[in-house]
């Protein structure tokens, strides 16, 4: 059964994407779901979260064949041959990550090139395009996992459009501000064009030689990230913010018609996730997430309690995905 294949996504930068993917991947398996884990954002900061300098060092230094996201595109980005074989790595029970690389930024040229050649019928361009989707299917069936979470840059470029059209689900990490919002704007349109285009692409490879993606990328929700309030930003502005994220969301991403909904009652709404202050260096420094943190690594008194409230919120998160899913 193929993977369900899941992409936390936006628009802007720094909306805590990349902690919420790490802690999903550790929190489905929990609920019955192993995950694979893949890192396709440039910068590499999932596998930073995963790993620490003296492993990354060892293995990025001189990767592989398979062992990183870039090694396993190596060959098409050298038009010496097809994908590589995906290494990834079993870090905890049911979880497995396939390690990013900042050498993947060098592919950018050349999926821009690939992406009028499809219209042509070229089957090299269409190997570099659809490149992430089967090398996910075949790290997915390697490590049996049935949930694959993708971790990626916060642009609109070429690598992105690739990976969006792989992906099954779309989730929107957001914090409350404006830019935010103008990231959803941009987003929207965006997916919308490129499902478009790939209703042709698929048109003109009725029976294509090798596996390729459907472009269903469907957004099936946002999470809010309660960063910790900053003096310098009143509490009326980040109201005022909060409440608009319902309907921006409505009409930029789903092109529905405004609604009446507000955070706590928006169906679209999976989950609100407040800032752990002080608990999320602690848990970087432990490599664990911040709900598996023990009084040894510090999380002590009040910070037990956080520890708890975290495994609470992010097991409501993860059964919240996968019921949007089935329904």
């Amino acid at each position: 059964m193929k993977p369900i294949i899941i992409a936390l996504f936006n628009n802007k930068g720094g909306v805590g994407k990349t902690t919420v993917a790490y802690h999903l991947a550790h929190m489905f398996p929990r609920i019955g779901y192993p995950t694979l884990a893949v890192d396709i954002d440039p910068q590499a900061n999932l596998t930073s979260a995963f790993f620490d300098e003296e492993f990354l060092s060892e293995r990025l230094e001189n990767p592989k064949g398979g062992e990183t996201i870039y090694s396993c595109i190596e060959p098409i980005m050298e038009g010496t041959g097809d994908i590589e074989e995906p290494q990834p790595i079993n870090v905890a029970d049911g979880v497995f990550v396939l390690n990013g690389d900042l050498r993947l930024s060098l592919f950018e040229d050349k999926l821009s090139d690939a992406w009028p050649r499809n219209y042509e019928g070229d089957m090299s361009a269409l190997r570099a395009t659809t490149s992430f989707y089967r090398i996910m299917l075949k790290c997915a069936e390697k490590c049996g996992a049935k949930i694959i979470l993708v971790d990626v840059g916060p642009n609109l470029g070429a690598i992105n459009r690739a990976v969006m059209l792989s992906v099954d689900y779309l989730i929107l990490p957001l914090a409350v501000n404006l830019f935010s919002l103008q990231g959803l704007r941009n987003l929207g349109p965006k997916i919308c064009d490129w499902r478009k285009y790939w209703e042709t692409i698929c048109s003109r490879y009725p029976n294509p030689a090798i596996p390729i993606p459907s472009g269903r990328m469907e957004p099936i929700g946002y999470v809010i990230l309660q960063h910790a309030m900053r003096l310098d930003r009143p509490v009326l502005s980040y109201e005022r913010w909060l409440k608009r994220i319902p309907n921006e969301y409505r009409s930029s991403v789903l092109s529905e018609l405004l609604g009446e909904e507000t955070i706590p009652s928006d169906p679209n709404c999976l989950a609100t996730l407040r800032h752990y202050r002080s608990l999320m260096p602690m848990a970087h420094d432990a490599r664990k997430p911040v709900f598996d943190l023990q009084p040894a690594d510090g999380a002590i008194g009040g910070h037990g309690k956080l520890v708890t409230t975290a495994r609470d919120e992010f097991k409501t998160l993860s059964e919240n995905i996968i019921r949007r899913i089935k329904e």
